[in-house]
């Protein structure tokens, strides 16, 4: 059995690959997610109170139901990396990776040696429960899973070359919130459109697609492929609910009992 990466393939489809952020600690959130279409979820560990155990769950849900799991860890610990892996993940996002240094850290936390410094746990869901042979839990380690950092800095931005020129950074999201918070300025400000810019023309240059998060409409989507976005996040799955929940009872109220 040869295990391919969803979010891989979904990258070279002809439009943007579209996810979306899982920050309500149920699986039912990966259900919807995975029936609405959509092509990757994030499982958000650093705002959100989803524990370990749940993001196992939210992992094994979406691998069964067609949608790439990818869990933003909320540091670069390579405890934690290696379990997410091993809980069967399609890829780490590192949130806050300003460095080449930083980079390659977390680049060596993803892979096996001789690329990086990740233990073997082939007995677990990434090995089939030790059904797959080791040589193809390896190979996806090495050659699937993805590695994307984040870069919400303006120093990320200066670095963001040299970020994406590390063997085994397969992507890299620009942060616009942090990013503009960093500067002291709006996301509205055309220095962060500025800065997203010369972001996208960095990592594209080392052949590394570059993403961002926004809203959930088209014209957000449309901002973001402008902008020269390879995939986006469109809202989260706790957003989406709240605007399905506020525009459910905006209609109730519009109707009048004669």
């Amino acid at each position: 059995m040869t295990r391919r990466s969803i979010f891989r393939a979904a990258l070279q489809g002809e439009g943007p690959a579209l996810g979306t952020w899982v920050k309500l600690p149920t699986v039912a959130s990966m259900e919807l997610i995975a029936l609405a279409g959509f092509d990757f979820a994030v499982i958000d560990l650093e705002h959100s109170p989803i524990d370990l155990e749940t993001a196992y769950d939210l992992i094994g849900v979406g691998l069964l139901s067609g949608v790439s799991p990818i869990v933003r860890i909320p540091a670069l610990e390579p405890g934690i990396v290696q379990r997410v892996l091993d809980a069967g993940a399609e890829g780490i996002m590192v949130p806050h990776v300003d460095t080449e240094h930083q980079a390659r850290a977390a680049a060596s936390y993803v892979r096996f040696p001789p690329h990086g410094v990740r233990g073997v746990g082939a007995t677990s869901r990434a090995g089939a429960w030790g059904a797959l042979p080791r040589e193809e839990y390896v190979r996806f380690g090495q050659e699937e899973a993805v590695l994307i950092a984040q870069l919400e800095s303006a120093e990320a931005i200066r670095n963001s070359r040299a970020i994406a020129r590390v063997p085994g950074v397969d992507a890299v999201l620009v942060g616009a919130a942090d990013l503009s918070m960093s500067e002291g300025i709006q996301e509205s400000d055309p220095r962060v459109r500025e800065m997203m810019t010369d972001a996208v023309a960095q990592a594209t240059a080392e052949g590394v697609p570059v993403g961002g998060a926004g809203g959930a409409g088209a014209d957000a989507v449309r901002a973001a492929v402008d902008v020269g976005f390879r995939f986006v996040l469109m809202g989260n799955d706790a957003g989406l609910l709240g605007a399905a929940a506020r525009e459910a009872v905006r209609a109730g109220r519009s109707v009048s009992v004669s």
